[in-house]
């Protein structure tokens, strides 16, 4: 028996005002986290950084107390900072410095191409022409520096977070198993166990072909005679942790560098060429068979994580936009009315 057409228009209404709630909260959701960036930023990285120290610490107070497990945890942290910051200051450095002497070159080159426009009937507007010039990339240096600064106490906020974070863990395990409510008790503690679990394998994965990364463009740019072969090399490791964007930059900075250094385009866009090539190799081959299946969302939902979370919060939102993505997808497999989501992000079809 069909339904009276009063009662379908009733139906109909109530699904598009819900519809019309859920894109309004959204929108809210997205405009809060984006003024906010400052407190909501800091709590994803901790989160991330939580997921993979806890099995460290997990293990470690089998062996010693809480409190010295904790300390473990903390300082393995600390030497992690270190390190990885240590790398990007010494190879960003040296390759701004090498900028810095090479600006008479980078002018002249500049002035060719400005030239070889205008014969051919592009006219370059003499405001570029002026502001291109020494005093231009000292401010540039100026500007990094003081970014540096805000990134330094952006990493002091999440080591802090971080360190109560593993404090609390076991305490928000124990209430979440206490939950009176079946359904929601294993969305939090299988969606957290999953989730842990592929953001450990994807960064375990994203080292890998980072290191494999960094060594073969390092060594591409040791063979054709590149200065700063190994500043390469560890800028290259560096940046493939940040999908796209990262990849993009190791391409065309170094593609600067060797048509300033080689005074031809025929090499600077051989190298160009090449550089994509390893790129393209190590992101669409080889890496898709070192993760499986384990981190199976597709490559569109890749793409949007990282520009959709660098719009909101910059290049430390492209850095995190994929493990939040993989987060995402992960609860929605945990429930049968969002299961059809993690489905369809999923390159598998199953099993996120």
């Amino acid at each position: 028996m069909s339904r009276p057409p009063a009662a379908v228009a009733e139906k109909t209404g109530k699904g598009v005002q819900t519809a019309a709630l859920v894109i309004i909260a959204s929108a809210a959701v997205i405009a809060a986290m984006s003024a906010a960036s400052a407190v909501f930023a800091p709590v994803a990285f901790a989160l991330f950084g939580i997921a993979l120290l806890w099995p460290v610490q997990e293990r470690l107070q089998r062996v010693l107390p809480r409190a010295l497990a904790l300390v473990a945890c903390v300082v393995l942290l600390a030497a992690i900072f270190v390190v990885f910051g240590s790398l990007i200051a010494w190879a960003f450095g040296r390759v701004g410095r090498w900028a810095m002497t090479e600006t008479s070159r980078f002018q002249a080159l500049y002035d060719g191409a400005v030239l070889w426009l205008e014969g051919h009937g592009v006219a370059v507007t003499g405001v570029w022409t002026e502001h291109f010039n020494a005093r231009w990339v000292f401010t540039a240096v100026q500007t990094l520096a003081s970014r540096a600064n805000s990134t330094l106490t952006f990493w002091v906020v999440v080591f802090v977070y971080v360190i109560l974070g593993l404090l609390e863990v076991d305490n928000f395990r124990r209430r979440a198993a206490a939950l009176s409510n079946p359904a929601l008790r294993h969305l939090l503690l299988g969606g957290t166990r999953e989730t842990a679990l592929k953001l450990r394998r994807y960064m375990v994965v994203r080292t890998q072909m980072s290191l494999l990364t960094g060594v073969l463009v390092g060594g591409l740019a040791w063979l054709v005679g590149l200065d700063l072969a190994v500043e390469w090399g560890v800028i290259a490791f560096t940046l493939n942790y940040v999908p796209f964007i990262g990849p993009l930059v190791t391409t065309v900075f170094p593609t600067a560098l060797a048509l300033v250094q080689f005074s031809s385009w025929q090499s600077a866009a051989l190298l160009f060429v090449a550089l994509n090539a390893i790129q393209s190799v190590v992101g669409t081959y080889i890496e898709p068979r070192v993760s499986g299946s384990a981190l199976s969302i597709s490559p569109p939902l890749v793409l949007f994580a990282v520009f959709f979370w660098a719009f909101l919060w910059g290049l430390l939102g492209a850095v995190i936009g994929v493990p939040i993505a993989i987060a995402l997808v992960t609860f929605c497999s945990q429930h049968p009315t969002s299961r059809w989501l993690a489905d369809l992000f999923s390159t598998s079809g199953r099993d996120v």
